[in-house]
């Protein structure tokens, strides 16, 4: 069964069918086998953006890493080396990494030594 909005042709297309569940709206293929978010790269600068956030996160504090025009697969590396030079958790989410804690002065200094171009943004 395939589930219809008014409009759908203005809105992109087919977003999800149940049975191959969520559809990309640019190949029209399983999210799972898409063929188009392999060429995509994240949108930005290439300037590493820093900076550190608690809104919505109960409190807790992480930094964050967004900016960099790296693949999906390059950026999870990059997160984890950076897990690994903060000694903390964190993750990698729609091409921004998170990082537990404030790390921002430690990570910036890092992604310069790495080569990458980084700037803290925030307060």
């Amino acid at each position: 069964m395939v589930k219809s909005v008014k409009g759908m042709n203005a809105l992109g297309g087919l977003v999800y069918s149940t049975e191959a569940g969520r559809t990309c709206p640019g190949c029209r293929q399983p999210v799972a086998s898409c063929i188009c978010k392999a060429s995509a790269l994240p949108e930005g600068d290439g300037i590493a953006r820093v900076r550190r956030e608690t809104k919505g996160r109960g409190g807790k504090t992480v930094t964050t890493v967004s900016g960099l025009l790296l693949s999906p697969e390059e950026l999870k590396t990059l997160g984890k080396k950076l897990k690994t030079r903060c000694g903390c958790g964190g993750s990698v989410k729609e091409g921004v990494i998170e990082i537990q804690g404030d790390h921002a002065e430690l990570i910036t200094a890092w992604l310069t030594e790495q080569g990458f171009q980084s700037k803290r943004a925030g307060g």
